[in-house]
């Protein structure tokens, strides 16, 4: 019986050595860049529920200060110390947050890195969507929509971040298919709805018509539309994100569109990613969700508030 016990007890410390065994009730720290954008809440909201799914332990950082580069790289000198199982990072710049990357590598903390590509870095997996197909086509949507003719202004994010430089590429090269659109201005809103509202005031002072806005982000878009409204005007709008804030906007008909950068998605996956690497599963250096145009057309599977959505099993996100 001793013998039994004994080799019983022999098989089962192999097999957690092996990795053979589940693991679960690990910490993993999720870092977003601000605290005001929709979409960085529903990443972090589906951090949280995969998080639960998968019995783990999810920790936001989150700078209170939007972008804060300086506030960003303090946070991750406390995630080196306290050395979380896991970590899941969009960086606030992903030039200048090198550095601080390179402090998580050394500290041999697993990285997934979400949303906004990194320059540089060790990584375990790269989580997002492509931002220069989702400008292109949420563009070409907007422009067809205004049968190819008019002005139009681009809302542009931070000047210097990767998903700005893309997704203005992408509208611009959309615009290169209708030569009878005008570009009235490119102007930056930081991805901010107030910013963006400011701007499109003094935008519509300078120019009396304006077919379309190319916003390139949903909280700019709305600004834009606020503007609007208030100098009672009118505009096709789109977005980018694929927020509940722009689908309730599309079904009010006050927003012509939104491309999905799938938020929440992307903090499940992300998140589930983090986790399979630890627990020896199988995971791809590269998860690219499809482009898809939100329009009154096929708005109603997005039509769920975001704190009421469950994380999607991860083969169906992840082929292959």
């Amino acid at each position: 019986m001793k013998r039994l016990l004994s080799l019983s007890i022999s098989a089962a410390v192999a097999a957690v050595l092996s990795g053979a065994a589940r693991a679960d009730g690990e910490t993993i720290a999720v870092f977003t860049k601000n605290q005001t954008n929709p979409f960085f809440q529903a990443v972090r909201l589906g951090a949280d529920s995969a998080g639960k799914q998968m019995n783990a332990k999810v920790v936001h950082y989150v700078p209170t200060k939007p972008d804060s580069i300086p506030e960003q790289m303090s946070q991750i000198e406390d995630v080196v110390v306290t050395k979380p199982n896991a970590i899941v990072f969009t960086p606030v710049d992903y030039k200048a947050m090198n550095p601080g990357i390179q402090k998580m590598n050394a500290a041999k903390i697993p990285v997934v890195n979400i949303t906004d590509r990194a320059e540089q870095g060790q990584f375990v997996t790269f989580v997002g969507a492509n931002d220069y197909k989702i400008g292109f086509d949420t563009a070409t949507h907007l422009l067809k929509a205004m049968g190819g003719k008019g002005g139009v202004i681009i809302l542009e994010g931070v000047r210097g971040s990767i998903t700005n430089a893309d997704r203005t590429r992408g509208f611009n090269d959309a615009l290169k298919a209708f030569p009878d659109v005008k570009l009235l201005a490119s102007q930056s809103a930081n991805y901010q709805r107030l910013a963006a509202l400011q701007v499109m005031e003094n935008l519509m002072q300078a120019n009396r018509e304006i077919g379309g806005v190319l916003a390139a982000n949903d909280a700019m878009a709305t600004g834009a539309i606020e503007a609007l409204e208030a100098a009672n005007r009118k505009a096709l709008v789109i977005g980018i994100n694929g927020t509940k804030e722009a689908v309730d906007a599309i079904k009010a008909g006050k927003m012509l569109a939104t491309g999905d950068y799938s938020a929440f998605n992307q903090g499940c996956i992300g998140t589930m990613a983090a986790l399979r690497q630890l627990r020896g599963q199988p995971v791809p250096k590269e998860v690219l969700f499809p482009v898809m145009v939100i329009d009154k057309s096929n708005f109603q599977p997005y039509d769920i508030p975001v704190d009421k959505r469950q994380c999607p099993k991860w083969e169906d996100m992840v082929k292959g």
